[in-house]
């Protein structure tokens, strides 16, 4: 009788922590690069960064090329990488873009009839409130992300999650920091918790004007203002 091998499992477990690492560093480039804490059009070394996160070279230049991939940096041979530097009229294609998106999207879940409770986004809402209340920047990106991309996948179309995801990597938060400082920043999360109101009141039309809303205040966050832009 053949005696079974036993489960091969000490190999993976580098792997698996790579990856971790990879999507840790990724992440971390990300909020930097969307809080502008990465100045635009700066060449930076993955060797600095890379100390500056505690990790080794590879997992940092893994995450650049994939940042890369979703045009958020520009890779630099043999020197680094950079963030680009985004006209207002880039700002502004963005936020158009994800209003035609967005706007009917929402307004087409707040309409669905089999539609899943949304007590998780409600928690989200008051979790990114919080969040914008303590001036907890990271926690709000992080908070806020899950919100607007968890409510889309809720319709079951893919690419519309993926092409709303990498519209918010594109634009930059430059004002975030300037209303969490005067307090301003608690209004913007309190519009999400007003967004699933309408939504779980199955209200289209009060959806689709507090997402325009939305996007219209977040516009003028991301050019530095507190206002927005129509």
């Amino acid at each position: 009788m053949t005696t079974p091998h036993p489960p091969v499992t000490a190999a993976r477990g580098p792997q698996l922590k790579s990856v971790s690492l990879r999507q840790q560093a990724r992440e971390a480039l990300r909020t930097r690069i969307v809080l502008g804490q990465i100045e635009p059009g700066r060449v930076e070394s993955v060797i600095n960064v890379a100390s500056e996160l505690g990790v080794s070279v590879t997992p940092v230049r893994e995450a650049v090329m994939d940042l890369a991939n979703l045009g958020m940096v520009e890779i630099i041979r043999n020197r680094g990488f950079r963030v680009p530097v985004l006209t207002d009229h880039d700002l502004e294609e963005i936020f158009r873009l994800r209003t035609m998106l967005e706007v009917p999207a929402m307004v087409e879940l707040a309409q669905l009839q089999d539609r899943a409770p949304l007590t998780r986004f409600r928690q989200l809402a008051e979790q990114l409130t919080d969040a914008a209340r303590q001036g907890d920047l990271v926690s709000f990106l992080d908070l806020d992300r899950q919100f607007h991309l968890g409510l889309l996948e809720l319709l079951g179309n893919r690419r519309l999650v993926e092409m709303v995801g990498q519209l918010r990597d594109q634009a930059r938060m430059q004002g975030l920091q300037k209303l969490a400082d005067h307090g301003e920043l608690t209004q913007s999360g309190e519009e999400h918790i007003a967004i699933v109101d309408a939504v779980e009141a199955s209200d289209g039309e009060l959806t689709a004007e507090l997402v325009r809303r939305h996007l219209t205040h977040s516009r003028g966050i991301w050019a530095g203002r507190t206002e927005g832009t129509a």
